[in-house]
C-alpha cells in the first residue's frame, strides 16, 4: 500500500479561518456546524502566523493555535508565555507527526520571540510530556451538601460590614478586569484575561450557540471596595413532593481577600431552594471546605492536573520567580528538540535569585518537563525522585530543591484556554 504524502503544515490565512475552526470542532468531537456570530467572534483573536493548520487535498486535518499570555510566577512577577490551544488532529490523520511538526514550529518561534515559558491545558495526559511540558498546577471541584454544611439558615449578609449585590453583565465588564488583575498580582499560576474573555463570558460576544447568561454576584467590603465576584447558574429540579432540589453551579469565583471568599460561598449556600453547590475548578488547597462548620459537607467530585508549563528559558524562568528560603542548587537539565537544556547554578533568597550556566558538578538531574512541573511550586522534587523521574547526584539534593521551590500555598490557574 502506497503511503499518503505528508500533509502541508503551514500558517493559515484569514480566509481559511472558518475551515480551520470547523476542523477544531471536529477534533474535539463537536458538531462542525458554525454560526456566523461564532466565526466572527472567534475571528477577533486571529493573529497571522499564530494559527497553524495541516492540509491534505485542500482540507484542514490538524489545527494548532498559540497566543501571547501573561502568567503569574511565584512571588507575583508576570512572565511572557506562549499559550497553546486549539490542538487537534483529525482521526483520519493520526500518527503522522503532524502535531510534532506544529509544536516544534511554534515553540521555536516562541523562544525566538523571548517567551519565558509555554503553557497549555492538556485534554489528554500522555501527549505533552514528550514536548517538554510538565503538569504545574492541579484543580479540584467540590460539591457542597448545603443542608449538612451547618451554616446559619438565617444568614442575611456578611457580618464584617460588607455586602453582596447581584449585578448585570455590563457591571461585570466594568468591575471584573481590575479585580482579576489584583488576583494575578498574588496568585501563582493565574493568567491574564483579555477584553474578548470578558465579552464572551458576559454575553456581549457569543462564541458558543448554547451560551446562557449566568447570575453575577459581587462582594464589596465595608469600605465599598469590590473584593470578590462570582458567576453561577442554577438548575430547576424538584422532587416528587414538590421539594426543591436545585443545584447552584459556579462558573468562576474570584476573591482577593479571605473575607470575600467566605462571603461569596456563604451567599451561594444561602440561596433559597438550593441544596447543592458545585464549586467549579478551584485550587486543591482552596479554603471552601473549611469555611463550612462541617467541612465534610464539601466532597471532592473531581481532581486532576490542569495548567502545564514548558520552560523555554531556564535562566529567566528561575530568576523571575520568588523564593521563601535561601540556598543554592546546581541543576542538570535535559532539554527537548535542542531548545533548552544545560547545567545551571541557582542562587536564591527571599530578596531574589540569580541563575547562570555552570561547569560545576550537578546536584540534581531532571528533564525540562519536570522542571516545568516544579517551577510554580506545586510538585515535590522528593516525590519525583521517588518515582525515578529525577536523579539525585548529591544526597539530599531533592530535599534542598523542595526547600527552595515549593510554596506555602498551592498555585492555581482559574481559567481554561
Amino acid at each position: 500500500m502506497t503511503p499518503r504524502a505528508d500533509a502541508d503544515v503551514r500558517p493559515i490565512t484569514e480566509a481559511e479561518f472558518p475551515d480551520w475552526l470547523r476542523a477544531v470542532k471536529t477534533g474535539f468531537l463537536q458538531t462542525p456546524d458554525l454560526t456566523e456570530e461564532e466565526v466572527e467572534g472567534r475571528r477577533a483573536r486571529f493573529v497571522p502566523g499564530r494559527y497553524l493548520g495541516a492540509f491534505d487535498a485542500g482540507r484542514c486535518v490538524a489545527t494548532f493555535r498559540s497566543f501571547d499570555q501573561e502568567l503569574t510566577a511565584v512571588g507575583g512577577a508576570r512572565v511572557a508565555a506562549d499559550a497553546v490551544s486549539g490542538v487537534t488532529v483529525t482521526a483520519t490523520h493520526r500518527r503522522r507527526g503532524l502535531l510534532t511538526r506544529m509544536m516544534e514550529r511554534d515553540l521555536t518561534a516562541a523562544k525566538e520571540r523571548g517567551n519565558v515559558v509555554a503553557t497549555l491545558v492538556a485534554a489528554e495526559y500522555p501527549i505533552y510530556g514528550r514536548y517538554g511540558f510538565g503538569p504545574a498546577t492541579r484543580a479540584s471541584e467540590w460539591t457542597v451538601d448545603v443542608p449538612r454544611a451547618g451554616l446559619d439558615a438565617r444568614w442575611a449578609g456578611p457580618a464584617d460590614g460588607g455586602r453582596i449585590d447581584l449585578v448585570d453583565a455590563e457591571d461585570v465588564r466594568k468591575l471584573g478586569p481590575d479585580l482579576h488583575e489584583r488576583l494575578c498580582r498574588v496568585q501563582p499560576g493565574a493568567i491574564d484575561r483579555d477584553e474578548l474573555w470578558w465579552k464572551a463570558n458576559t454575553g456581549a460576544v457569543r462564541l458558543e450557540p448554547s451560551w446562557k447568561q449566568p447570575f453575577f454576584a459581587v462582594y464589596r467590603s465595608a469600605s465599598g471596595e469590590v473584593e470578590g465576584m462570582a458567576a453561577y447558574e442554577i438548575d430547576d429540579h424538584w422532587g416528587d413532593a414538590k421539594q426543591p432540589l436545585n443545584t447552584a453551579s459556579v462558573q468562576w469565583l474570584t476573591g482577593v481577600t479571605p473575607a470575600a471568599e467566605r462571603a461569596l460561598w456563604q451567599y451561594l449556600c444561602s440561596i433559597d431552594w438550593v441544596v447543592k453547590v458545585k464549586s467549579g475548578r478551584r485550587a486543591p488547597d482552596d479554603l471552601l471546605p473549611h469555611l463550612l462548620p462541617d467541612p465534610r459537607a464539601a466532597h471532592i467530585t473531581s481532581q486532576a492536573d490542569w495548567l502545564w508549563v514548558r520552560i523555554l528559558d531556564v535562566v529567566r524562568a528561575l530568576q523571575a520567580r520568588g523564593y521563601e528560603a535561601e540556598g543554592s542548587l546546581v541543576l542538570q537539565v535535559a532539554g527537548v528538540d535542542g531548545l533548552t537544556g544545560g547545567r545551571y547554578r541557582l542562587e536564591a533568597s527571599a530578596e531574589g535569585a540569580s541563575c547562570a550556566p555552570t561547569r560545576e558538578s550537578a546536584e540534581l538531574t531532571l528533564g525540562i518537563g519536570d522542571l516545568g512541573a516544579l517551577w510554580l511550586g506545586d510538585e515535590s522534587a522528593v516525590r519525583l525522585a521517588a518515582l525515578g523521574r529525577i536523579g539525585e547526584e548529591r544526597a539530599g539534593a531533592a530535599r534542598k530543591a523542595d526547600a527552595l521551590l515549593r510554596t506555602s500555598r498551592r498555585p492555581w490557574c482559574p481559567d481554561l484556554f
